[in-house]
C-alpha cells in the first residue's frame, strides 16, 4: 500500500471528513545521467558556497527569499508552519460549480485520489454520491509542498479525486498569440471538416488504445546498444505531397472512412467469434 502523500480533512460548512490524498499518476518516462565524455562517470553536482569558497553539506543549507539581488530573507520551517492558512491541514471548500465551467483544461495540474479515514466513510459517500447526482464538482484550496494550491474534487464512481489547479496570475494571456479569426471559411470546407471530426468520432476514451511509441523505441535502442549491436537507423518520413485544404480534407475524410469500416468489420468479426464459442 502507498503511503499517503498528504492527511487532512475535507471542510464542508460545519462538516469534516478526515481523508489522505494519494498521486494518482506516475511517469514511465526514460530518464538520462549526465556522464563525463571521456571516462564516463557520473557528473555529481555539489552545493557550493561562493562566498566561503567550500561545499556546503546539506544539514547546513537554508532557505532564503530574495528581496533585492544578493540581499536575502532566512525562512526558517517554523516560519511555514505558522502560516495563516486553514488550508494546512483542510481541504476548504468554497464553492460548487459545473462540470462544464472549467473549460480546456488549462487549469488543471496534478491529480490524486482522495481516501476516507475509516470513521468518515458515510460523510464521504454522501458527498460523493452528491456530486455524481448534481454533475457538479467542488472548488476548495489545500496546502501542501510549501505552497497553497487552488483546486477541485470530482467524483470518479465511488472515489473523489482531487486535481490542482492553476492560479489565474499563472496562466498566460491568450491575445498575445495571433489568430485566424478574420479569415473567410468556405462552407464545403467545414463541411469536410465536419465529416472528418464525425468519421473519427469514438464515444468514449479509452487510453489502452494508445501507446508510449518513442518509450518503447529508445528502451529498444538501449537494449540493442547494451548487447554490442548497432541500433538501426529508422527509414526517412514520407513527404506528403503539398495539397491545397480542400484536397486534403477530401483525402482525409476518405482515409478515415476506410479506417472507420475496417476498426467495424474487426469488432463484428470479434463478435461473431464471442457468439460461436458460447
Amino acid at each position: 500500500m502507498p503511503r499517503p502523500m498528504w492527511r487532512g480533512v475535507i471542510g464542508l460548512g460545519m462538516i469534516t471528513i478526515p481523508v489522505r490524498l494519494y498521486m494518482a499518476t506516475e511517469s514511465h518516462s526514460v530518464s538520462f545521467r549526465q556522464l563525463c565524455a571521456v571516462h564516463l562517470s557520473l557528473i555529481r553536482n555539489k552545493r557550493w558556497c561562493d562566498a566561503g569558497a567550500h561545499e556546503v553539506p546539506y544539514t547546513e543549507v537554508t532557505r532564503g527569499y530574495e528581496v533585492s539581488p544578493d540581499k536575502y530573507v532566512v525562512i526558517e520551517d517554523s516560519d511555514l508552519e505558522n502560516l495563516p492558512r486553514t488550508s494546512a491541514r483542510t481541504i476548504a471548500i468554497t464553492a460548487f460549480i459545473p462540470h462544464a465551467a472549467i473549460r480546456g483544461g488549462l487549469y488543471f495540474k496534478s491529480a490524486y485520489y482522495v481516501e476516507p479515514e475509516t470513521a468518515a466513510r458515510r460523510a464521504y459517500r454522501v458527498l460523493t454520491q452528491a456530486l455524481v447526482e448534481t454533475g457538479m464538482m467542488a472548488v476548495a484550496t489545500i496546502a501542501f509542498r510549501d505552497r497553497e494550491h487552488l483546486c477541485c474534487v470530482h467524483a470518479v464512481k465511488d472515489l473523489l479525486l482531487l486535481n490542482t489547479l492553476h492560479w489565474p496570475d499563472e496562466i498566460r494571456p491568450q491575445e498575445r498569440l495571433p489568430t485566424s479569426s478574420d479569415l473567410t471559411i468556405r462552407p464545403r470546407e467545414l463541411q469536410m471538416a465536419r465529416s472528418l471530426v464525425q468519421n473519427l468520432a469514438v464515444d468514449t476514451f479509452d487510453p489502452r488504445r494508445y501507446r508510449d511509441e518513442y518509450r518503447d523505441a529508445l528502451v529498444h535502442a538501449v537494449n540493442v546498444k547494451l548487447e554490442g549491436a548497432e541500433v538501426v537507423r529508422a527509414s526517412p518520413a514520407e513527404v506528403a505531397p503539398i495539397m491545397n485544404l480542400m484536397e486534403a480534407l477530401v483525402a482525409s475524410v476518405k482515409a478515415a472512412r476506410k479506417q472507420r469500416a475496417s476498426q467495424q468489420a474487426s469488432a463484428r468479426k470479434a463478435r461473431r467469434g464471442k457468439g460461436s464459442t458460447a
